[in-house]
């Protein structure tokens, strides 16, 4: 439902704006995180997955757990993603803050003109690819590289990344958006090698199969899990606050039989500085967040 996408994207643009002004030296990463989840809902909608705040050469999936007592400090290169879905309209946005400095303006701002050069071209009939050429060109030319692994997405019903991938250098993949898609476009920049490698568990899950459980307690959450989020990934954190601390053991058996899958927290492979940035489009409509 287009209106749901519109709406989504609306609250998913507020959130991110707000969450820029909660980005700031000694600011707890659960509090930033938890105020613009808060916000998403204050506004009509329902967090997409956890707010992720991804600093330095953690380029994804760094959620904050349920103890984290982490803080933001000066130097900082912040990547705030967030999603909002709307009766199940996803839409998906990420900035890069850095806290009280500018050593990385640069970096900074080319994620910020590859988003834009990428989304200039944009328009139905368009080879997924040639976006990639484009972002990976723009990147290049200031020096830095595209993370290749990493990728933007087409928006779907309850689901975050559906396919086609949206590739931040030219993959060879000749897939055509078509109008009314909707793409999220994300080129992630780097001075380090230009690829992820799996890091630590990130305390975020998604619903892979469903199926019976005998334990009670387990079964508990994931008749919640299923209710609440359907496929679209949540935070150890939200059950925790749902259900208390007996949620963990619930989650590791729930992992160990194959229902839920964990992500990991993405670093670059070189521990090299990156930025990201991204928005999302109705293709034939524009931007919408």
């Amino acid at each position: 439902n287009m209106e749901d996408y519109i709406k989504s994207g609306e609250i998913c643009k507020k959130a991110r704006e707000f969450g820029v002004t909660l980005l700031k030296e000694n600011a707890r990463f659960i509090d930033i995180a938890e105020k613009i989840e808060a916000k998403i809902k204050e506004l009509g909608g329902e967090p997409a997955f956890p707010v992720d705040v991804g600093v330095d050469h953690l380029a994804a999936h760094d959620s904050p757990r349920y103890n984290d007592d982490r803080i933001l400090k000066k130097g900082d290169v912040v990547k705030l993603d967030l999603g909002v879905h709307v009766n199940g309209a996803v839409t998906d946005t990420a900035v890069t803050v850095e806290i009280s400095t500018s050593n990385y303006k640069n970096l900074i701002e080319c994620s910020e003109k590859a988003l834009q050069d990428a989304l200039s071209i944009v328009k139905p009939g368009i080879e997924v690819r040639e976006i990639g050429r484009i972002i990976k060109e723009t990147i290049e030319k200031k020096g830095f590289l595209p993370i290749i692994n990493l990728s933007g997405h087409k928006l779907d019903i309850y689901e975050v990344h559906a396919s086609p991938s949206i590739p931040n250098f030219d993959n060879g993949d000749n897939t055509k958006l078509v109008e009314g898609e909707v793409i999220a476009i994300e080129p992630f920049v780097t001075d380090g090698l230009g690829k992820v490698i799996e890091g630590k568990p990130s305390g975020i899950f998604s619903l892979i199969n469903a199926k019976n459980v005998r334990d009670n307690n387990a079964r508990k959450i994931l008749d919640y899990i299923i209710k609440k989020y359907k496929t679209l990934p949540f935070s150890e954190r939200w059950l925790i606050n749902e259900f208390g601390l007996r949620v963990k053991f619930a989650l590791l058996s729930l992992e160990r039989e194959g229902i839920i899958k964990q992500y990991k927290i993405l670093p670059e492979k070189n521990k090299g500085q990156v930025a990201q940035a991204e928005r999302t489009i109705i293709i034939g409509k524009g931007i919408i967040n």
